[in-house]
């Protein structure tokens, strides 16, 4: 038997045990595959392991999303998390090569799948509040959040999610040291009901060079008391 016999159930049911560049592949052989490969409900889960995936055209998006998760491990990620003041010139010219690209994104993703139920950000340097704010306005029906070493990410961000994240349950801001103590409060304070984790956060030294300043300051000042 030919695969193209198959029913598009048997189909999709196939399609979904391969990778994106696999399901592309197959799409282009002949009509009826390309057909499943456009299909909605092929699409409902995306992971990405790198910027670059974002830009190519194996994928579809669309109202089906329901599950996203973008997570960068690699050595660039620790160029792009480190404070800009520490970054020499080479550094600086890496990370503004892709600053754009999940935050570009992440705003189509707003605009296409408003359906989403889960989204999963590690590593991503770039990504700033007013994404996630976008995200939260345009997909109210999120119900876990869960961002890792996402240095641009503050207390901005936490407010957003007590003005705009009514369906939310889960929310994971770990190593995300730009975040407050002050601005995890409010939100264990507004909505009770969302599991808040943030492991490595409040309590890490903000990517800023004043307040790293201060907080240095203060600690010389303790150590001085004793």
């Amino acid at each position: 038997m030919h695969i193209t016999q198959l029913n598009r159930e048997c189909l999709l049911h196939l399609f979904s045990f391969l990778d994106k560049n696999s399901r592309k592949n197959l799409a282009k052989t002949c009509h009826k595959l390309l057909e499943v490969f456009q299909d909605p409900l092929l699409w409902s889960l995306l992971n990405f392991h790198s910027p670059v995936e974002l830009k190519k055209d194996n994928f579809l998006l669309g109202p089906a999303l329901k599950h996203l998760s973008i997570c960068w491990y690699s050595e660039r990620v620790k160029v792009c998390n480190i404070e800009d003041w520490m970054k020499n010139s080479f550094q600086k010219d890496f990370c503004k090569r892709h600053e754009n690209t999940v935050s570009d994104f992440l705003l189509e993703v707003c605009n296409r799948c408003p359906n989403l139920l889960s989204v999963t950000l590690s590593g991503c340097g770039h990504v700033t509040d007013n994404c996630i704010l976008q995200l939260l306005k345009n997909c109210p029906n999120l119900k876990s959040l869960k961002l890792e070493n996402c240095v641009q990410i503050t207390d901005h961000t936490l407010e957003a999610v007590t003005l705009h994240g009514a369906s939310l349950r889960t929310l994971h801001v770990d190593f995300c040291r730009n975040v407050t103590q002050a601005g995890l409060e409010r939100v264990r304070e507004k909505c009770p009901s969302v599991m808040l984790r943030a492991e490595r956060s409040a309590n890490m030294i903000p990517d800023s060079k004043p307040e790293r300043k201060l907080m240095l300051e203060k600690a010389s000042r303790k150590l001085v008391q004793l």
